[in-house]
């Protein structure tokens, strides 16, 4: 794996799981890791929900916008996590793959994504665990 591993979170549109998850590990793992994210019909802004939640733990992800997933960002990743976006996520070799089953905060009200949130959470320390890129 390269020197400093890219992790790319992917969930169908880029505006709550992926998001929360990339805030967590851009927060965590500091300069260890390079994070990206993206969807396979990213929305066309994050949702409230998962800002007010994330804002909640000292973390401010309401200047990201959510991205198209392409083949380059995969390509360029060694680690890429999917949230439920199925077929959308090309294949390639030599590359680590992870799905997390995460229940989607999409119309959820803020009680019902802290629990997503905290999940996300205990992923995302575990991976920075596994890939010994604490920053």
């Amino acid at each position: 794996m390269a020197e400093k591993p890219t992790v790319l979170f992917v969930c169908v549109h880029n505006a709550g799981r992926s998001q929360m998850a990339a805030g967590y590990l851009r927060a965590l793992a500091g300069d260890g890791v390079e994070v990206l994210s993206a969807g396979s019909a990213p929305k066309d802004q994050i949702n409230p929900v998962a800002i007010q939640a994330m804002a909640e733990e000292g973390i401010d992800i309401a200047g990201n916008v959510p991205k198209i997933l392409t083949v380059d960002a995969v390509k360029e990743s060694d680690v890429v996590i999917t949230m439920g976006c199925g077929d959308a996520c090309p294949i390639f070799p030599g590359k680590r793959y992870e799905d997390w089953e995460l229940d989607d905060p999409a119309g959820q009200g803020i009680e019902a994504v802290r629990p997503i949130r905290d999940e996300i959470r205990r992923r995302v320390e575990a991976l920075i665990e596994e890939l010994g890129a604490r920053g």
